[in-house]
């Protein structure tokens, strides 16, 4: 197994982690919160979502899912296109709701469908490329993906968590 097969496969199994999550739930228990400042598990998968689609994106050169296959448009949250996330105040956490659970899902497939694509254009090679040297050491390619699969599995074991208190209540 090479390096961009291990990428694929920790892409994947941050992909099953978020749908065991999200499966059987309706739209109040995605949107439930154990306390008021709490991430739910809609905004988990929404935001470990939205940050693999905007990083890869950025890496690919390419136009974001989001925008590109019109899934802002779908969720209509009151958010910029721009937004993935990171800052949200509390009130913004609790703006993103999903009536439907395939929404939140189908935007996680096509977001990892368009991962393993650019991960297959890759060499192992092209792991090493610094793409930023704002950073000591300076960020390489391949440092920036783990960063993303690395995000998105501890958000999916949040989500993970807060459905199993979800189903237990």
């Amino acid at each position: 197994m090479d390096a961009i097969d291990v990428l694929v496969d920790a892409f994947g199994r941050a992909q099953d982690d978020a749908h065991r999550a999200v499966d059987g739930l309706g739209a109040e228990e995605l949107s439930w919160r154990p306390d008021d400042d709490a991430n739910p598990i809609a905004w988990l998968v929404w935001h470990l979502t939205r940050v693999q689609d905007d990083h890869v994106a950025d890496l690919a050169g390419s136009e974001q899912v989001w925008t590109a296959g019109g899934w802002a448009r779908r969720f209509d949250l009151p958010l910029d296109d721009a937004s993935i996330g990171f800052g949200h105040t509390s009130e913004q956490v609790a703006s993103v709701r999903v009536d439907d659970p395939a929404l939140l899902t189908g935007y996680l497939d096509a977001v990892h469908e368009r991962t393993v694509t650019y991960l297959r254009t890759l060499s192992e090679a092209d792991l090493d490329e610094v793409i930023d040297d704002a950073w000591d050491p300076p960020v390489t390619r391949g440092v920036r993906l783990i960063s993303v699969v690395d995000d998105d599995i501890q958000h999916a074991g949040q989500a993970a968590y807060l459905a199993g208190l979800v189903r237990r209540r």
